[in-house]
């Protein structure tokens, strides 16, 4: 989503604006899936908006130009109806407000920078926030993608000699009556629910697949998911540190627009949707509702670690709550960096050594009646 400074104000005015079916389909879409305006459109907005207004442009200008950068309609029409409203004598807070692709988090940082006369450096503080977090998401694909590979391709070998090589073995078997061990009986049982049920089993696969997103959606199965992933080892230690590094950034940039911890809390408690930590600032904000101290409320949570504890402890005595709550920032996602690295390096021999075991299974229970029909064949 790049923009070129040296563009006319007047380029950007050959926005669509007929009011026809193709602008009510725009509007219905930008309604139904509010994930188009991800965290990665976030990032380029934010910084771009930033950029514009340090260098001199007006917020309505700034938007327009970004308008007219944007190859696909809907974004035009997104960004081209900001500066309706913006035209209407709403500020740009209210305009985020009334769209539900923006978080209670994004359009109270803006209003503070608007009453504040800080807004390019909110917006900039902004795009720091959504490139982090798709940095560390990116971690986290490039941690998975080598060992989830690996995992793919072992699979397919182990379905490979279930289907085809392990009936091979069972028909020599019958034809010669040999007596099965334990292990060779499950391993053929296994083989004959892949033959029988396998394109069933492969269908379901493919339709969860497909029904992920949508599942997802759904309050009680996200949640199980979450604590579900939560419980990995290792992995789960992962996805804790990625959500507590954009929880601390957060907080950080709150604090600093001298927004109260409460309300920082609650706001955090919005924007991010991970229900292990949502349960907790939920706690949280109870006990601080009561009259706990911060460094308090956190104790005796699995999401919340001891280094945190003591830090915020020392941020009330200090009186420092916006550079602990950076240096916490900073320290997690170095946190982050590392067991990425880390998540792939282990992840990838033991994918091979687990799967090394179901084939050396499958070898010997077939290999097992052999010294049965070998002796068979030699009486």
């Amino acid at each position: 989503m790049g923009f070129k400074l040296d563009q006319t104000i007047e380029k950007t005015n050959t926005v669509p604006s007929q009011k026809g079916g193709l602008e009510r389909w725009l509007k219905k879409e930008i309604t139904l899936f509010g994930s188009f305006f991800n965290s990665k459109k976030k990032e380029g907005f934010y910084s771009e908006l930033a950029i514009l207004l340090k260098a001199g442009l007006q917020l309505r200008e700034a938007l327009e130009l970004l308008s007219g950068n944007q190859k696909k309609e809907k974004l035009q029409f997104f960004y081209a109806n900001m500066v309706e409203e913006l035209d209407g004598g709403l500020s740009f807070s209210e305009v985020l407000k009334r769209r539900r692709e923006f978080t209670e988090y994004e359009y109270y940082s803006v209003e503070i920078g608007e009453e504040s006369g800080n807004l390019g450096t909110i917006l900039q503080e902004l795009a720091t926030f959504f490139a982090q977090k798709n940095e560390q998401r990116r971690n986290l694909i490039s941690a998975l993608t080598y060992p989830l590979i690996i995992l793919g391709t072992a699979i397919l070998v182990v379905v490979f000699m279930l289907r085809m090589v392990v009936p091979m073995f069972e028909d020599i078997f019958k034809q010669n009556n040999v007596e099965l061990p334990t292990i060779t009986q499950y391993i053929i049982g296994i083989s004959n629910v892949i033959e029988k049920y396998g394109f069933a089993i492969l269908l379901c696969i493919g339709v969860l697949i497909l029904l992920r997103k949508p599942l997802m959606q759904k309050e009680v199965f996200k949640r199980e998911w979450d604590y579900l992933m939560l419980k990995i080892p290792f992995l789960g230690n992962f996805i804790r540190l990625v959500y507590l590094a954009q929880f601390t950034q957060a907080v950080a940039l709150l604090t600093t627009s001298k927004v109260p911890m409460l309300n920082s809390v609650q706001m955090a408690k919005k924007m991010l949707a991970f229900f292990p930590l949502q349960d907790a600032l939920d706690t949280m904000e109870q006990r601080i509702l009561k009259g706990t101290s911060l460094h308090e409320s956190l104790v005796g949570n699995l999401v919340f670690d001891h280094k945190m504890v003591s830090l915020v402890k020392v941020a009330e005595e200090t009186n420092q709550t916006e550079y602990i709550f950076r240096k916490l920032n900073q320290q997690y996602v170095m946190e982050v960096q590392l067991k990425s690295k880390m998540l792939s390096t282990i992840m990838e021999p033991l994918i091979i050594v687990v799967i090394g075991i179901f084939v050396g299974v499958i070898l010997v229970s077939m290999y097992l009646p052999m010294f049965k029909l070998s002796s068979v064949l030699g009486g």
